[in-house]
């Protein structure tokens, strides 16, 4: 929530809600576009608690036209794609998926391997053609990249650098699943060093 409040052009005053809604938003406008930013209570996460928050956001915002979630995403780099923790990552549907696979709409099977049990609904077509756009600018050398962005914005936020900043080089490491991660410790320091992949 704190890196979408960062990003905003302008920030709005609050708004009345309906007496059902719990929801805390910070509205503002991004491009010229109106936004409403909301995040799950703290400490609270799953499906459920996501779709209570939509369901009540819709009640005082009938109007909103597309919904974005940002959450955190499950990846392995690999040669072709290297994809880290602090990276942003847009989903787009592919020849085998919609776009996102939701983690319990699939399934480990023997080897390692994950076979899709379900399937979520595609993006918006207005969603993906702005993807395309975004990709064509950045062929072409005329878009700003996320990294540039990022870096603005941290630093005109200073207070945000040391949760919201790239690990230094040789900081970021991968380990393999067979690790045992202790959730007492806030780093991987008491790591196995021989499961590390990179």
């Amino acid at each position: 929530m704190t890196a979408a409040k960062a990003m905003l052009d302008e920030t709005h005053t609050k708004l009345p809600q309906t007496s059902t809604d719990q929801n805390n938003y910070t509205l503002g406008k991004v491009g010229g576009h109106n936004v409403v930013i909301v995040c799950l209570p703290s400490g609270v996460y799953g499906t459920t608690s996501a779709a209570t928050v939509v369901s009540e956001m819709w009640l005082t915002f009938p109007a909103v036209h597309y919904g974005l979630m940002v959450g955190i995403g499950g990846g392995v780099p690999s040669k072709e794609v290297d994809i880290r923790l602090v990276d942003v990552v847009v989903s787009k549907p592919t020849g085998t998926v919609s776009g996102v696979v939701q983690y319990d709409y699939s399934k480990a099977i023997k080897g390692r391997h994950f076979q899709c049990t379900g399937t979520l609904n595609q993006p918006l077509t207005i969603l993906l053609n702005a993807i395309s756009q975004l990709e064509s600018s950045k062929m072409m050398g005329k878009s700003q990249s996320i990294s540039k962005m990022v870096s603005e914005v941290l630093d005109q936020n200073p207070n945000m650098k040391a949760a919201f900043s790239r690990p230094p080089p040789g900081c970021d490491h991968l380990f393999a699943t067979a690790d045992d991660y202790s959730k007492s410790e806030n780093t991987c320091i008491s790591c196995d060093e021989g499961q590390q992949i990179n």
